[in-house]
């Protein structure tokens, strides 16, 4: 078998396939002309064009240094912002439990002052009864001296 720029012949048959061999045809003189190898050379530059080229690079260089600063800044404000709320929240915080302890001393300044009432009170009654008891055992024991 045989095609314009490569040959293929057939070697041997077997129980596990084919085997052939490709033969590629030599290149022929007029088709070097179709393939360049080297890549064609660029125009000369003048002098002009290499400095507004250099410019542009310049120009380029300070956009992209800039942007990178305004990124820069606007996350160190963006820390700032986050710093002064986390401040603020944590202030926020310290008073909320801050006047938490302070209502429940409070509370429990009052129940202890009315703790303290109500057992003043229980012991003046007891002190009464205590002493109506008396007067009565006094009043008895007068009455059974005969000093009625």
């Amino acid at each position: 078998m045989a095609s314009g720029d490569f040959q293929v012949k057939e070697l041997d048959k077997r129980a596990s396939g084919q085997a052939f061999e490709v033969i590629l045809a030599s290149p022929t003189p007029d088709a070097k002309g179709e393939f360049l190898l080297s890549p064609s050379r660029k125009k000369d530059l003048s002098l002009e064009e290499i400095q507004k080229k250099l410019e542009a690079a310049e120009e380029r260089r300070k956009s992209h240094e800039a942007m990178l600063l305004k990124h820069l800044a606007e996350k160190r404000e963006h820390e700032k912002e986050v710093q002064l709320k986390a401040l603020e929240e944590n202030t926020n915080f310290s008073k909320m439990a801050e006047e938490k302890l302070n209502q429940k001393m409070e509370a429990n300044k009052e129940n202890r002052t009315a703790i303290m009432a109500a057992m003043s009170e229980k012991f003046k009654e007891k002190d009464k009864k205590l002493e109506e008891v008396r007067k009565n055992k006094e009043t008895k024991e007068n009455v059974g001296n005969g000093e009625n």
